[in-house]
């Protein structure tokens, strides 16, 4: 009788789950091995050896093991002070950069050139935001910031109000509501300077007194997008700040848009989402606060496809139902 096909060595069953258990060369060929082949206890369901059967039907979601529902940083607030002073990690950078570019780097001449318009925040800062611990090994090395001296004060509940691009007048009106009620309770509006949501936010923010935070993808000597120059000006004359990963001169790209985002997230404590497409940076902004095991609230979709993204995100019991202001108060 011929050796069966590899295929029906494994029964179908084995295959779901996180991990997949692979019989060794060994446990194939020796004689004494039945078909089909029974893993151990564990192999494939996701929970360690061991554990109770989950409840659920074969064919549902495998049972997680507890610690894999653990937050892996500590909540938003708590000060984690940096295991690596800034200098030693950025000598283990240059050694390790085989490009030879960031020996090249002069940090001081660019420092003393560039902070003539904005501040370079490091860990060690009494500025420096403790919420970014969050972000683990993807922490940023510093901070550009223009109003560095109100960060402390407007990160302390900080809240962010962000949509789509190509919003309709219904629904940037629906993000001035949110954004008033916000700044009224004593939090901070954060945002992007992006046309639609995040504009609206911060202009209602601003027509009640309030001062808010701004996000850019892009250094701080220009606005992104350039239009919105007389925004960011306003932001930073006010009482408010404006945050970026990047230097002066640097030109804003699909990669720094991603980081931004991950960093607009990481600087508040809820994000509000009044209507998003899927893919979008505003989508990327809530994906990110659900990796940090934030509060996300998204406004209920109105069944069209420009707020797929909220629809999606409420199916998947990711985010929160907020269809008003007062709701979102109340969930803060």
């Amino acid at each position: 009788m011929g050796r069966p096909p590899l295929l029906q060595l494994v029964p179908p069953q084995h295959l779901q789950g996180r991990r997949r258990f692979s019989p060794s060369r060994r446990q194939l060929t020796s004689p004494s091995s039945s078909f089909p082949f029974t893993p151990p206890t564990g192999c494939g369901t996701g929970s360690p050896a061991g554990a109770a059967p989950c409840s659920k039907g074969r064919h549902d979601r495998p049972c997680r093991p507890r610690r894999a529902l653990r937050p892996l940083h500590p909540r938003p607030g708590r000060r984690r002070p940096c295991p690596v002073p800034p200098v030693e990690v950025w000598q283990q950078r240059v050694r390790l950069d085989h490009t030879g570019r960031l020996g090249q780097y002069r940090t001081e001449h660019e420092l003393s050139s560039t902070q003539l318009s904005c501040r370079f925040v490091i860990p060690s800062d009494p500025q420096w935001p403790g919420a970014l611990a969050d972000l683990g090994p993807a922490c940023p090395l510093g901070l550009w910031v223009r109003g560095y001296e109100q960060l402390p004060k407007l990160i302390a509940s900080t809240v962010v109000v962000t949509g789509n691009r190509m919003a309709s007048t219904e629904v940037t009106d629906r993000a001035k509501a949110f954004a008033t009620t916000v700044a009224e309770a004593g939090h901070t509006v954060a945002a992007t300077l992006a046309y639609g949501v995040d504009a609206a936010a911060h202009e209602a923010a601003a027509l009640m007194g309030a001062t808010t935070l701004a996000v850019l993808p892009r250094g701080l000597d220009h606005a992104y997008p350039h239009i919105h120059a007389p925004l960011l000006h306003s932001i930073t004359h006010n009482g408010g700040a404006a945050v970026s990963l990047y230097p002066p001169g640097t030109e804003a790209s699909g990669a720094r848009l991603r980081a931004s985002a991950a960093l607009l997230a990481a600087l508040s404590r809820a994000v509000i989402l009044i209507e998003a497409l899927d893919h979008t940076e505003a989508l990327r902004t809530a994906e990110a606060e659900i990796a940090l095991q934030r509060t996300l609230l998204a406004v209920p979709s109105d069944g069209g496809i420009r707020s797929e993204g909220n629809a999606r995100l409420l199916i998947e019991q990711f985010a929160l139902p907020c269809p008003d202001p007062a709701r979102a108060l109340e969930l803060l």
